[in-house]
């Protein structure tokens, strides 16, 4: 769809890109083409791991945040984090001057309230819409309030635009903060760690010794090394579902995601347990919060020989999976 619209749009010249200096990319997904762009003069900033790794072995330029330099012109897949994209927006018109930078995004995204907002704070053009999305080109942006803070929490923690739970503490992760066992120890693994709620409350347990931070977006991980400071806690930017320890966990914690853009994606979850059991030790147990509609109950079984609910609200379900079997194998080098 992507791919459709700016062909479009620079192919009637609609929108013209700028013939020299560099390009900035920010969040384009794993099926866009960017064949219409001129690859060696690209940019892409990915914060996600598993979408960077995949276009950088395409071979393009990628880094997880913008680098520290001006650009020519820029282009946005607009995210559906409503502040993130704009947070986007002003960084890419502080780093080119004002210049152009093209917009494209889904309906379902929130591309038409974001170009209504735009029409105050910038030049418009060159507004294509085909395949349920838009694509549009912006210059003169006088979007400096849009750019992004971190923001403190009533409790204290930091987040940033964009990351899982922003806005303040998600209900289950105080299910699993609330049952979590007062006898932790040993070396723990949180897997898609975020902004680090659970692990900051892991580390309350003195007989802890080393905890592993893993999280896929490196917005949140940054925001993880502002709220622990504690030298226990080591922060991995990395795939959970792919991850390979070093050594063996006494225990993994783990609020997993089950979305898929807008889709629900219970196979995300399971992919989670089933790293969590290669990676634990065969004594080792597996704490997870979960929707109680999610159907992880068989894939645990599975996995491990322990299964147990230790506590949930009526939305969340808490569980204890111990003793992973053979069948998990070793994810460790």
């Amino acid at each position: 769809m992507f791919h459709t619209r700016l062909s479009l749009a620079l192919g009637d010249g609609v929108l013209t890109l700028p013939e020299e200096g560099q390009i900035a990319v920010f969040n384009p997904g794993l099926d866009t083409n960017l064949s219409d762009l001129p690859k060696e003069r690209v940019d892409i900033v990915a914060p996600d791991f598993p979408v960077h790794e995949a276009w950088r072995s395409r071979g393009w330029n990628v880094t997880p945040s913008l680098p520290d330099k001006q650009f020519a012109a820029a282009v946005i897949c607009v995210p559906r984090a409503k502040a993130l994209a704009q947070a986007w927006i002003a960084e890419a018109s502080a780093r080119t001057d004002g210049g152009l930078i093209i917009l494209d995004g889904q309906k379902t995204d929130g591309i038409d309230s974001l170009l209504k907002s735009l029409k105050k704070h910038s030049n418009l053009q060159g507004v294509i819409s085909k395949a349920h999305g838009k694509i549009a080109g912006i210059t003169g942006a006088n979007v400096a309030d849009w750019t992004a803070q971190d923001k403190r929490l009533q409790e204290g923690f930091i987040t940033r635009p964009g990351v899982f739970s922003a806005d303040g503490i998600d209900k289950g992760s105080e299910a699993l903060i609330k049952a979590l066992p007062t006898t932790l120890k040993g070396r723990i693994a949180d897997l898609g760690a975020g902004w680090g709620l659970l692990s900051h409350h892991a580390l309350k347990q003195d007989a802890v010794e080393h905890i592993d931070l893993i999280e896929a977006n490196s917005s949140a991980l940054d925001c993880a090394r502002k709220n622990i400071t504690d030298p226990r806690a080591h922060f991995l930017w990395g795939d959970a579902i792919t991850y390979l320890a070093k050594a063996p966990y006494d225990t993994v914690i783990s609020n997993p995601p089950f979305h898929t853009g807008r889709k629900g994606d219970p196979d995300l979850g399971r992919a989670f347990i089933r790293t969590a059991a290669k990676i634990l030790k065969g004594s080792g147990q597996l704490i997870m919060v979960a929707n109680r509609h999610l159907p992880y109950e068989d894939t645990l079984s599975e996995y491990f020989r322990e299964v147990e609910e230790i506590g949930g609200t009526p939305g969340f379900k808490v569980i204890r999976a111990a003793k992973p079997n053979t069948k998990a194998g070793r994810n460790t080098r």
